[in-house]
C-alpha cells in the first residue's frame, strides 16, 4: 500500500498592486534611443523575488524600440495605436488587440506608425 503525502508549499508572498501612474517615466526608447516614450516598469515596483517582467511602454509618434537580440521569449501586446514589429528581418503590422510572440535568439524591434502613439504591454521572464 502506498501513501500520498500532501505537498507542503511555502506560503506565497502577498500580492502587489501597482498603479502605473506611480511608475511612469518619460525617456528615450530602448535599443537605439529612436525617439521618446513613456515607460511604465510595473514589475520593477514588485518586491523581490519575481520571475517575470511586466511593462507598459507608449512609443511617441515617430519612435521605435530598435532591433536587438533577445535571450528569452517575449510578448508585445498592442493596447492602442499602430505599429510594425520585426523579428529576424520579417516585418508585420500590428494594432489594438494583437500580440507578437517573439522567440529566444531572435533579433526583434517595433516601431510606431501613424498619428497616434503606440501603447504596448511587454512581458518576458526574468533572466537570471
Amino acid at each position: 500500500m502506498s501513501f500520498i503525502l500532501p505537498l507542503m508549499l511555502a506560503a506565497a508572498p502577498p500580492m502587489a498592486v501597482i498603479d502605473e501612474r506611480d511608475v511612469a517615466k518619460q525617456e528615450p526608447t530602448p535599443h537605439g534611443q529612436i525617439g521618446m516614450s513613456t515607460a511604465y516598469r510595473i514589475s520593477d515596483a514588485v518586491p523581490q523575488p519575481r520571475t517575470m517582467e511586466f511593462r507598459k511602454r507608449v512609443l511617441h509618434v515617430g519612435s521605435a524600440i530598435g532591433v536587438h537580440p533577445i535571450a528569452h521569449d517575449e510578448v508585445y501586446y498592442v493596447l492602442s495605436g499602430e505599429g510594425e514589429v520585426e523579428s529576424d528581418g520579417v516585418k508585420r503590422r500590428v494594432g489594438p488587440g494583437m500580440a507578437a510572440y517573439l522567440y529566444t535568439g531572435a533579433q526583434v524591434g517595433i516601431r510606431q506608425l501613424g498619428k497616434k502613439p503606440l501603447a504596448l504591454i511587454i512581458s518576458y521572464p526574468v533572466v537570471k
